[in-house]
């Protein structure tokens, strides 16, 4: 599975080079001066547009190529985190996206557009919700610095298809750095230092302006120096450090640096932040730990005491019940204790969903997320829930009704179209199942295969139905022409 995860990533890398390689021959080789440390320059380098057309089509490479999670509980936690921070950035240009990958390094990473990747391994370190805004904020300021492109800018006399390959491995090196070494090495780069923001300038740049922004969004400016001293401890004896030590390398004076850029902010107590125990409870449960392994270790944490929140141990729990299909355990604690206490909780309405679908009672769950839904209709968990929950009621015409209002402010989240089309199926409508099919193979970047599934709908298509043949016929050549430009980067 690893070699073909591989494979694939190497594929994946080689897209981004050609994108890459012609965005370096855009690069001026006239001005050799030395470039200004203002991080809204580089605009020869690559446009801001162009940055975000680059940034897209590398995230609809990584949702068909790479070990992302596709998780709306954990996606509404974490995006909320990272707007909470975004809203206290300098230069922000652009909306920003986070989300999050499979893996189980201590590892995140930024790229082109405002994307930003958190992998589990890394939300399973951290102690609290300050040291994981510690290293979103970072990770923020070197998209808002636009340290890419005036890396690419401060490289300007070397090949730019050396420049390109390096970039395209890095990239692929953020998601899986065995498959990003061997794309780097293929492009002939000379060192991972001179990577990106593995440069000392850059790193110190991040520091400087993350911990300025964790303090200003209310966090403890701490975070980022007490998340340091983690990485530091846990690797301390280890001979080939984690992607983020290679990446981010970890010195003893950038820690006390830390240290001393902190003590610069007002000191402030921040309170457990149960959301964030909810989520690490979640990845634990979900996809650190196997089933009967997490039965074990969240009933021993709940047994000893051995929690900051006991709720986030207890919906841990519960989970591990689901995941062993221990049901009526799984009910017990999320509709008889969790949910008394904690109503709207979107962790626990997403659970009981699950418990409700799986022991074949779904109206039960359209009737609790009703009023929720009622109140937030676009709210990702709420509306994907009440979907997933209709559809297996047999109430599809509803569930393609809220996902219709749903996507459109959320048109590409796939997950609303994976449930879009099995509506559609179930309810016989193939013409327009096929439509959504070809939706989730676009946010793949698989164009080829969503004309496929667009001649199929227009196949489907009712002879007089000249308006749906009609919009079938725009989507294939907006599809059509998304690859061109895609071919001409």
């Amino acid at each position: 599975m690893k070699k073909r995860l591989s494979q694939k990533l190497l594929v994946l890398s080689f897209l981004i080079t050609a994108s890459l390689s012609s965005i370096a021959q855009s690069v001026s080789y006239t001005n050799k001066n030395a470039l200004p440390e203002i991080g809204v320059v580089a605009s020869d380098a690559i446009s801001l547009d162009k940055e975000m057309i680059v940034g897209d089509a590398v995230m609809r490479q990584m949702r068909g190529q790479s070990p992302l999670i596709a998780d709306p509980v954990l996606d509404e936690y974490l995006q909320d985190l990272g707007n909470r921070l975004v809203i206290h950035a300098e230069n922000a240009k652009f909306p920003f996206r986070f989300f999050w990958v499979d893996n189980d390094a201590i590892n995140a990473f930024a790229f082109f557009g405002g994307h930003i990747g958190v992998h589990t391994g890394l939300m399973r370190r951290a102690n609290t919700e300050s040291e994981l805004a510690s290293v979103l904020a970072h990770e923020i300021s070197h998209v808002t610095q636009r340290h890419i492109a005036r890396s690419m800018q401060a490289q300007q006399r070397s090949s730019p298809l050396a420049i390109a390959s390096l970039i395209g491995g890095v990239l692929i090196a953020m998601a899986n750095p065995q498959a990003g070494m061997a794309a780097m090495q293929a492009g002939q780069a000379a060192s991972v230092q001179m990577q990106i923001d593995y440069t000392r300038s850059n790193e110190q740049e991040a520091d400087r302006i993350g911990i300025a922004m964790l303090s200003r969004a209310g966090f403890d400016a701490n975070g980022a120096a007490d998340f340091f001293s983690i990485m530091a401890e846990e690797y301390r004896n280890v001979s080939r450090p984690p992607a983020r030590l290679l990446t981010h390398p970890l010195t003893e004076s950038r820690i006390a640096d830390a240290r001393s850029r902190a003590d610069d902010y007002p000191s402030r107590f921040v309170p457990v932040s149960k959301q964030f125990e909810l989520a690490k409870a979640r990845i634990m449960a979900r996809y650190s730990f196997e089933p009967d392994y997490a039965v074990e270790y969240f009933t021993a944490q709940v047994d000893k005491k051995a929690y900051r929140v006991r709720e986030a141990s207890l919906y841990a729990l519960a989970l591990a019940y689901m995941r062993t299909e221990e049901y009526d355990k799984a009910q017990e604690i999320i509709m008889g204790e969790l949910l008394t206490k904690d109503s709207g909780n979107l962790f626990y309405l997403d659970a009981a969903t699950d418990i409700y679908i799986a022991k074949g009672e779904p109206l039960k769950a359209v009737e609790m997320l009703s009023p929720f839904v009622e109140n937030s209709p676009r709210n990702q968990v709420l509306a994907l829930n009440q979907a997933n929950a209709m559809i297996s009621a047999s109430r599809y015409d509803d569930a393609i009704s809220l996902l219709k209002d749903f996507l459109l402010v959320n048109d590409e989240y796939q997950i609303a179209h994976q449930l879009m089309s099995e509506a559609y199926q179930k309810a016989k409508r193939f013409s327009q199942m096929h439509q959504s099919k070809a939706e989730v193979y676009a946010l793949y970047g698989a164009y080829t295969r969503a004309v496929d599934e667009l001649q199929y709908a227009y196949n489907f298509a009712k002879d007089d139905d000249h308006l749906q043949k009609q919009r079938i016929r725009a989507r294939i050549k907006q599809f059509r022409d998304q690859e061109e430009r895609l071919q001409r980067l």
